[in-house]
């Protein structure tokens, strides 16, 4: 979602409107609604890997998806469209053959639905070179960067610490594990907090069912150290300063720590998560192939956690080093390569006509 946000603000002043449609539910309402832009949803579902029992209903889903999406194409006519993954976009595709689209992919190593929706797309935008393995050779494939939105890199390290209420006298520990924060990593954390806290501050952001919890350790927690301990549930304009105050990062190794670890230059302890398809895999080892991060299974986390933070930490060679090699993999006008490939794309669909 957040990679689409960066890309419209990009391409905001050269498209005549937009229509953004996501999926039925969820929370991409409502943060697509707080930027003023107009929303509709379709239903659908995933089918790989689903049991027998929830199929059928999920074949209805996409089916009523696909209806939905042609209704839409209809009223709206757009010159372009723009994919960014997931199932949801599938009925879409299917619907919008006639039309020019971009599909962008976040990950290193794409899922099936990606896979599935290339075969529908005019152009492929990859996050990295390494992206080009997993696509036909005959498709247009252009390595773009992942795009950021453009009020995270605003953001100073001075003016980010006042804003997080943290000191320039200690290192920043940021531990994130997505928008909703991830549980077994926060379950690795919250015990080992004063051992966390006597090198370093922490921002934590907990997700919103982690919170309470996160405070009520905090409240056990000497003075001291309390004041050094940041837990928050969610950022939404803040997170450009977490990551500035940022010295070195726990994640998880989501599509995101490919564009906003290395924009503010985070090395990071990445912890993939372990119940999902490999994809978080492929983007730690990836950055940690770059030199910019190490992997930490989240098996061994607990153990892990507090050794690998200090180790690193105290040796500020080699978090120099990291820190160098994420700024290599930044590309600071991804969003705006992928907005110009799209008023291409446009401008080839108004010259033919629509469809």
């Amino acid at each position: 979602m957040y990679p689409a946000l960066s890309v419209l603000q990009a391409v905001a002043n050269r498209a005549e409107s937009v229509l953004w449609v996501g999926g039925e539910g969820g929370m991409e309402a409502d943060l697509v609604s707080r930027q003023n832009i107009p929303y509709q949803s379709i239903p659908a579902a995933g089918v790989h890997g689903v049991g027998l029992t929830a199929l059928p209903g999920n074949l209805i889903k996409l089916a009523r998806g696909l209806l939905q999406s042609k209704r839409i194409l209809g009223r709206f006519k757009p010159d372009v469209l723009l994919f960014t993954g997931g199932y949801v976009a599938v009925p879409m595709a299917v619907a919008a053959t006639k039309f020019n689209s971009l599909l962008y992919v976040p990950d290193i190593e794409p899922g099936l639905a990606l896979k599935s929706l290339a075969r529908f797309s005019d152009v492929i935008a990859l996050t990295a070179q390494e992206s080009k393995k997993y696509f036909n050779p005959k498709k247009r494939l252009e390595v773009t960067g992942y795009p950021v939105r453009t009020d995270l890199g605003r953001w100073n390290r001075r003016e980010a610490l006042k804003t997080m209420e943290c000191s320039a006298d200690l290192p920043t520990l940021l531990i994130i594990g997505g928008s909703k924060g991830a549980h077994l990593i926060n379950t690795a954390v919250l015990p080992q907090l004063p051992a966390l806290l006597k090198r370093s501050q922490v921002i934590h952001l907990t997700g919103q069912a982690d919170f309470a919890e996160a405070q009520k350790v905090k409240s056990l927690l000497s003075a001291d150290m309390a004041k050094h301990y940041h837990p928050h549930p969610y950022l939404h304009n803040e997170i450009g300063a977490a990551f500035a105050c940022a010295d070195l990062a726990v994640s998880r190794a989501g599509a995101s720590t490919l564009g906003e670890l290395p924009l503010f230059e985070v090395p990071a302890v990445l912890v993939p998560y372990p119940f999902a398809w490999r994809y978080q895999r492929i983007n730690a080892e990836y950055l940690a192939a770059h030199g910019a991060a190490e992997i930490v299974e989240n098996s061994n986390l607990e153990a892990k956690l507090v050794p690998v933070v200090d180790r690193l930490l105290s040796d500020k060679a080699a978090l120099a080093s990291m820190r160098e090699s994420m700024k290599e993999l930044s590309v600071p006008r991804a969003a705006a390569r992928i907005a110009d490939l799209l008023v291409e794309l446009g401008a080839s669909s108004q010259k033919r006509g629509q469809p």
